[in-house]
């Protein structure tokens, strides 16, 4: 009987979705074992970690464990537990390939000892990222639109006020005052302390105690 370790994981936005939770990956993954005659050595989770990247320790010690030849098998609830980027993803994958380790996923039905599974494989993490870029672009596009329409769009930019209906952004004339002098200034060629240094003679009042390079440099990125 193969040696099969199940995989799972959860992020901190993910707690409360309802068939996402670490039990229920857990309790698919035994039922899944079960039927499939793999021996479950053990289930390693990472609780409240994101799938952006490979830097986790539940991931760390399935490397180990491949490394020190413990086991057969790797079967995770869904394919994006293991990462939520293809190249990631499918670097794991051929790791475990490499060891002789099949993998398994159970939501997309995936057996990579079979050609069609390691087929299906491919294409499952592709269109899983395309999904999640055209959310992306979606997202951006809805942020620009709020913004060109100057409504609010999460913080607050420097220069702005929120106004009464907690949307609709008002032009701050102090501050926009600051934008024009600070653009002005750096079209002149000066670098970020020199405008620090001329915003502060100039008695603009300071994002806290003194004008600062960075916060020079994020208003004019945010302004531009």
């Amino acid at each position: 009987m193969k040696r099969a370790i199940g995989y799972v994981r959860v992020s901190t936005t993910e707690q409360a979705l309802e068939g996402i939770s670490l039990d229920n990956q857990k309790a698919k993954i035994k039922g899944y074992c079960d039927l499939n005659d793999l021996e479950l050595v053990t289930i390693i989770e990472d609780a409240g970690k994101s799938g952006k990247n490979l830097s986790r320790d539940g991931i760390e010690t399935i490397l180990y464990k491949i490394k020190r030849k413990e086991i057969d098998a790797i079967v995770v609830y869904k394919l994006d537990r293991l990462s939520r980027k293809v190249i990631d993803t499918l670097t794991l994958i051929e790791t475990f390939e490499k060891a002789g380790i099949t993998f398994h996923s159970l939501n997309e039905k995936i057996d990579t000892s079979t050609a069609m599974g390691r087929f299906f494989l491919n294409i499952t993490a592709s269109l899983a990222q395309m999904e999640r870029d055209l959310i992306s672009e979606r997202t951006k596009d809805a942020l620009q639109m709020k913004i060109a329409n100057n409504e609010r769009a999460g913080q607050v930019p420097f220069g702005y006020r929120v106004a009464a209906d907690g949307n609709t952004l008002i032009p701050h004339k102090e501050e926009q005052e600051v934008i024009k002098a600070t653009r002005r200034l750096r079209s002149k060629g000066l670098s970020y302390r020199a405008i620090c240094e001329a915003l502060n003679k100039a008695g603009y009042r300071p994002q806290g105690k003194y004008w600062h390079p960075q916060t020079v440099k994020n208003i004019l990125k945010k302004a531009a």
